[in-house]
């Protein structure tokens, strides 16, 4: 644990218990206040949340700004900078470490601030993308975190590896769920980069074999993907899946893991650059996986990956994975949450930065 005076400033998106996208932090800094005296969050936005005393939460004020276009909306951005400089100035004597989780842009704002005023900065990033002001916001950092090697932040001196962090208390096998038949889940954003559109030339290859999979996608599109979407929808229609594939809204991130109960196989296709936390959540609930994520390689069966963007690999993975018996299926399921346990959790993740915090 962090020693008494260590005090922390958290910049993140969205705190929000009931996001489908980002309530998993509302746990993370749960965790995080157990290791430090005290924590402020400065979030873009707020949700619904539950934490401890020495948590003080300060909206930038999106959450009633929501609807906003055109020159509105640049306002608003305008007044969001305005009270981020008060709140980081404000609290000034109220932290000693500030951990940027996932938005670079909050480094480039206030980069020179804390540096002046001696603070130290982490910034978490994990995304295959970067440009040159990720590289001037890696300059402002003391540390950088990231869980894929294959992410664009990696290749930096003072980039740490780091757990997922998963709540294995929340997400673990419910034995009263029982798993569909030759059932597949996707969930998530539901965009481009997330290679939806790839499960779903995989099930129709498997159609033609006469091997009929009951698939499931949650989630929804940001505002610029809903194109693609509709697309995506159309595509199942018109290879004949609308039987097989349906398309579910996303849900609030506490109320997954009976989801993933469910599913016999969980599929992700993004970019191994991005190391999605949803293949882990699968994992600890004893789902199985299947995944193109080269960060695998070596910790999980080869079964469990696919060949990126190749929608008849995915196919022939899956057929195999079907074709388990029953009792192999568990086994697989009891070994890949036992990897999570061992190398993904939310403790080892919150011991890690606890240590790392201490600079």
């Amino acid at each position: 644990a962090l020693p008494n005076a260590m005090r922390l400033l958290i910049v993140t998106q969205k705190v929000d218990r009931n996001d489908p996208i980002l309530g998993f932090f509302h746990r993370w800094i749960v965790e995080f206040a157990k290791h430090a005296d005290r924590i402020s969050v400065i979030c873009l936005e707020q949700g619904e949340y539950n934490l401890s005393k020495n948590v003080s939460v300060y909206s930038l004020g999106k959450e009633h700004n929501a609807d906003l276009r055109g020159l509105a909306r640049g306002l608003a951005r305008t007044k969001y900078i305005t009270r981020f400089y008060h709140h980081i100035w404000s609290l000034r004597n109220e932290y000693d470490v500030v951990f940027v989780h996932m938005n670079q842009e909050y480094v480039l704002l206030g980069g020179l601030l804390w540096k002046f005023l001696g603070k130290k900065v982490a910034m978490w990033r994990n995304h295959h993308f970067g440009n040159v002001f990720t590289r001037i916001a890696v300059v402002f950092c003391d540390k950088v975190f990231c869980t894929s090697k294959y992410s664009f932040t990696a290749q930096f001196k003072k980039t740490i590896l780091m757990p997922v962090g998963i709540d294995t208390n929340l997400f673990k096998r419910d034995e009263s769920i029982s798993r569909i038949p030759h059932s597949i889940l996707f969930l998530g954003r539901i965009s481009p980069v997330k290679r939806p559109d790839i499960l779903i030339d995989a099930v129709a290859l498997l159609k033609k074999k006469n091997i009929l999979a009951e698939v499931r996608l949650y989630g929804d599109p940001a505002l610029q993907d809903k194109k693609y979407f509709e697309l995506l929808k159309e595509k199942t229609s018109t290879l004949g899946l609308a039987k097989q594939v349906h398309f579910y809204p996303g849900i609030p991130n506490e109320k997954t893991p009976a989801i993933y109960n469910q599913y016999e196989v969980f599929i992700n296709a993004s970019p191994s650059g991005m190391y999605d936390k949803t293949i882990f959540e699968a994992m600890a609930c004893e789902s199985l996986i299947l995944t193109s994520n080269l960060n695998l390689r070596g910790q999980v069966d080869d079964m469990f990956i696919f060949k990126e963007s190749n929608a008849e690999d995915m196919a022939k993975k899956l057929q195999k994975i079907f074709e388990l018996e029953k009792w192999e299926k568990k086994r697989y399921g009891e070994i890949l949450k036992t990897y999570v346990h061992n190398k993904h959790s939310i403790d080892l993740l919150a011991e890690k930065f606890a240590k790392y915090f201490i600079l």
